[in-house]
């Protein structure tokens, strides 16, 4: 495959990783609002995650060898234990569906979500705290950036934010973030360990630790959940979060931590458009509004991803 064709399927992943967060943040959402408690709804799609990942990482034999090396890594400390806490930034955006996208609806989500992983990517390639090392920030992804802020701004226009709390956004905007530092973190600790199944295995790990404390303290402090929802969809967040981080840790290679970034925001705002068409939340934008933010963002990924070539004299 050419190094273009490459990129595109790069970048093609990306924008399913967006989609799947999206999915994600609906169901954690509702689950969280099903509950009454969006740390208890967390800590359950995590944990359920982290089953998920026990059982493939011992029946696939690269799970078993990336376990070996992962192990041999730590007690030779030729993995730092900064690489183990990627799960701290998974465990935050998951809390943060759980409280939030309920009242705020996806694309609202969507919007501090993205400007938070949009500032977040540009910052680390420029550092090179990526697998991929220092990615420049060139014209071109400063621009493809700009645009993508763009589309949050317009999901901002008219009285979306109407009696929204202020901390509703703020927590996205941590959230996102957290969720560019992650990217790298797990994309560093796959090529440490030759295999994106471990890397991903250790996210859920420490998200699940940190979810399951946080979720115990709650309930003493508050109370248990006195409602329990039975239907079987709210209770896949988990997997689907498995498949979307296994993915980030594979594509963050070949992208860099913005281009992942910005391609996950077509699949964020996208998948929100349509999500929030279906199940409106009270704070949603209008679908003209969302489609338009959209197509915003798009457009800003194809300035930062399509490799344009100047013409010859």
């Amino acid at each position: 495959m050419s190094e273009r064709g490459a990129i595109g399927v790069a970048v093609g992943g990306a924008v399913l990783i967006g989609a799947l967060t999206a999915l994600q943040a609906r169901i954690n959402g509702t689950l969280g609002a099903e509950l009454d408690d969006g740390i208890v709804a967390a800590a359950v799609s995590f944990s359920s995650g982290l089953l998920i990942l026990i059982v493939l990482s011992a029946l696939i034999p690269e799970g078993r060898r990336g376990f070996v090396r992962l192990v041999g890594g730590i007690r030779s400390r030729s993995i730092p234990p900064w690489m183990l806490l990627g799960g701290l930034a998974g465990a935050l955006t998951v809390a943060s569906q759980g409280l939030t996208v309920a009242t705020i609806g996806v694309a609202l989500f969507t919007v501090g979500f993205v400007a938070g992983q949009t500032s977040g990517g540009l910052v680390l390639d420029r550092v090179g705290y990526g697998p991929a090392g220092v990615v420049p920030v060139t014209v071109r992804r400063l621009i493809g950036a700009a645009l993508a802020i763009a589309g949050v701004v317009v999901c901002l226009s008219g009285d979306a934010l109407g009696g929204v709390p202020p901390w509703m956004l703020i927590v996205p905007v941590v959230a996102g973030a957290g969720v560019a530092w992650q990217q790298g973190t797990n994309g560093r600790l796959r090529v440490r360990v030759e295999s994106p199944l471990t890397a991903t295995l250790v996210n859920f790990i420490g998200g699940t630790l940190v979810l399951l404390v946080a979720a115990i303290v709650h309930v003493v402090a508050v109370g248990a959940p006195r409602v329990v929802p039975t239907e079987p969809w709210l209770y896949i967040g988990g997997a689907v979060g498995v498949v979307y981080i296994f993915l980030s840790a594979v594509v963050v290679r070949r992208t860099g931590v913005l281009l992942l970034g910005l391609g996950s925001v077509v699949g964020l705002l996208s998948t929100s458009v349509l999500l929030d068409a279906l199940w409106p939340a009270p704070a949603a934008p209008s679908t003209p509004v969302a489609l338009l933010a959209a197509a915003v963002a798009i457009a800003g990924v194809v300035v930062a991803a399509v490799p344009w070539r100047r013409r010859r004299a």
